[in-house]
């Protein structure tokens, strides 16, 4: 184990963040930390850090261990260029490496016992120089700059000059660099393309030290986690496995806590009804046996019902069907200046189709949805849309939202038929309740702004989607929302993104931008990756190659996708089998659920009719001709006595029969 946090809580004012959250790291696990927006999860990795201390609980550190962090959002600033900066956290085997030439120089005019004190020198740094890595420190340097998605041409830039996004992935390289024992990484993939994405994933698998990273790319965490840390409604729980396995088993968690909670209340009110039932028989023992049962129902650890976290609750549906021919592009180039983005790129989209666009950054995919949308004018080729299609388009960077507007109005002035009930039920479905509806758009977050674009995106019923970045500041519960909106959806979606988990889960079909051309893949993500090495061969390696082989522009001559979801005749056979077996079980309870039924109603209309005597008896016994009648009075106790008996015997049977 070389770190754990024991017991950390913390809050901010009257909000508890962080409750009682404890786990661990062993050397070279690879971890993850998963939750809602707001879960506490950047809060946790500040706190192991020291930035932010905990209200309670500890963080514990083996011994000499060294850890490292990268923030979602990067200070960076230096005067140095990409490489020298790069360089900095090398600065010990570069002064290793000074010290040993200064050495070599002055060895050549030493002597004597002088001479054998500096070979003892050299030999020692030149040791330590190479248990350093020394003589390829350089080489890793421009392979995780290259990694990362810099070229050569690039390293001489100056870190002051960069975005955002440049600098994170500087303070990502250093980070990697340093090669501490721990390793935090807040959100690394937000500003890489999927190359780089790619690269990072092999060089933490391969890393010799532990990683605990927060990310919502779920595609990601597959490939490099093999723990998942939770933290929901401020607790944490640990699963072992990657995401994929931790959704199965979190699934599972909360279906079968679910089915304890409901089985539960089932018991609960069929007590609840049992001892009403027998106090109405209002009889000694029946109100004994009640107030005993009461006693036990109290005693009752109560299971709580599962909460389910705020989700967006919406679906997608056409108001007109479109043709099937939705969007046909032939031979379309674009070029900015002296940088050729694309040429004479082709391919067609039909009624239901999925498609996404994927690329590296810059390659000119958002390009070419701003084309197809009329943003912006291609430099050649021909856009045709079929009949009856209607687009509506989701811009990463929300520009079809108007900042100054409050998300009422942005909503109501949109579409106007709808009335002030309307506007708020829509934005509820959103997560916008109460007086959030009236905040400025300029005044949301990132993912705020994304879940504003996707009501108004339900709302206009088009039959054509055009999607860039649409998971962008999505959560992963969202994220998984969007996916099953976009599955069900009976339209057409073309988008552009880098989420590969979502591509996986929609995508019919993938064209992949890259050498300034369309390459097409007919299925998800996983097909994509299993062919991508044969196409590019096939294609990029031979511009010649025929298109009828591999149909470039199209889809028909491409080989079609494995359905892995036929069947034998032989399980075929088994399910109607199954099917009869249920059947005939789900017969034969329903008649033992009817027998007891009429066996309770039996014995209540006997305890009823019991009851009803014994009180006769009781007023008989008042009389003055029946309590100087010896022999009638005789007769009478001893038929009360076996209503007694009977009734205890009935009691016992109801209650047994009540508890089936």
């Amino acid at each position: 184990m070389i770190l754990a946090c024991h017991n950390i809580s913390k809050s901010f004012g009257i909000n508890q963040v962080l409750q009682s959250v404890s786990f661990h790291i062993n050397e070279r696990e690879k971890a993850a930390i998963v939750g809602i927006n707001g879960a506490g999860k950047s809060t946790l990795l500040k706190i192991i850090m020291g930035h932010l201390s905990a209200d309670e609980g500890e963080v514990i550190l083996a011994k000499g261990s060294t850890i490292g962090y990268l923030a979602q959002h990067q200070k960076l600033s230096s005067d140095n260029t990409i490489y020298n900066e790069m360089l900095t956290v090398k600065q010990d085997i570069i002064s290793l490496n000074e010290n040993i030439r200064t050495l070599e120089q002055n060895m050549k005019h030493a002597k004597g016992a002088e001479l054998e004190q500096m070979l003892n020198s050299y030999t020692r740094l030149v040791h330590e120089f190479e248990m350093k890595n020394g003589y390829a420190y350089q080489s890793e340097v421009i392979g995780v700059l290259k990694g990362l998605g810099f070229m050569e041409d690039e390293f001489d830039k100056n870190i002051n000059t960069l975005s955002g996004g440049q600098k994170t992935r500087i303070a990502l390289g250093k980070l990697l660099l340093s090669k501490p024992d721990i390793i935090l990484l807040d959100e690394p993939t937000n500003h890489l393309d999927l190359v780089s994405i790619g690269w990072l994933e092999t060089f933490l698998s391969n890393y010799n030290g532990a990683v605990v990273i927060v990310s919502h790319d779920r595609y990601f965490l597959d490939k490099v986690v093999t723990k998942v840390v939770e933290i929901d409604q401020t607790k944490a729980q640990t699963f072992n496995g990657n995401y994929s396995t931790y959704a199965v088993k979190k699934a599972q968690l909360r279906e079968d806590m679910l089915k304890q909670y409901l089985n539960q209340q089932r018991e609960i009110k069929h007590h609840e009804e049992v001892i009403a039932k027998l106090r109405s028989f209002n009889r000694e023992k029946s109100i004994r046996r009640a107030e005993s049962r009461e006693k036990m129902l109290n005693k009752i650890e109560r299971v709580d019902k599962p909460i389910d976290n705020a989700q967006m609750h919406f679906q997608l549906e056409p108001r007109v069907v479109s043709g099937n021919d939705v969007l046909n592009i032939n031979n379309l180039s674009k070029s900015f200046g002296n940088l050729t983005l694309f040429k004479d790129i082709s391919f067609e989209l039909k009624r239901g189709e999925k498609v996404a666009i994927i690329g590296n950054n810059g390659t000119g995919k958002t390009t070419i949805l701003k084309i197809i949308t009329g943003q912006l004018p291609a430099d050649s080729g021909q856009i045709d849309f079929g009949t009856k299609v209607n687009i509506a388009y989701f811009d990463q960077e929300h520009q079809v939202l108007n900042p100054e507007k409050t998300l009422f109005d942005e909503l109501q002035d949109t579409y106007p038929n709808l009335d002030n009930t309307s506007v708020r039920n829509i934005l509820a479905a959103f997560l916008f309740t109460g007086d959030d509806v009236f905040k400025r758009i300029k005044d949301l977050s990132g993912g705020e702004q994304g879940r504003v674009a996707l009501a108004k995106l339900m709302l206009s019923e088009a039959n054509l989607l055009i999607l860039d970045e649409p998971t962008n500041h999505l959560d992963i519960p969202s994220k998984e929302i969007l996916e099953n909106v976009i599955n069900n959806y009976s339209g057409t979606v073309l988008y552009v993104s880098h989420d590969r988990y979502f591509i996986n889960k929609t995508a019919t079909r993938i064209l992949d931008l890259t050498e300034q051309t369309l390459l097409n893949y007919i299925g998800n993500y996983d097909y994509y990756i299993e062919k991508k090495a044969d196409i590019e061969a096939a294609y990029l390696g031979d511009k010649q190659v025929s298109q009828q082989s591999y149909n470039l522009k199209g889809l028909s001559s491409f080989p079609a996708t494995v359905n892995s979801s036929s069947t034998s005749g032989r399980n075929s056979d088994n399910s109607v089998s199954d099917s009869k077996l249920s059947w005939q079980q789900q017969k034969e309870e329903q008649a033992r659920i009817r027998k007891r039924k009429n066996d309770l109603a039996k014995i209540e209309d006997e305890i009823s009719k019991l009851e009803t005597r014994n009180d006769e008896i009781d007023q008989l016994l008042t009389q003055d001709d029946i309590y100087t009648n010896v022999e009638k009075l005789i007769e009478l106790n001893k038929e009360k006595k076996a209503i007694e008996n009977r009734l205890e015997e009935l009691l016992e049977q109801w209650e047994e029969l009540a508890d089936q």
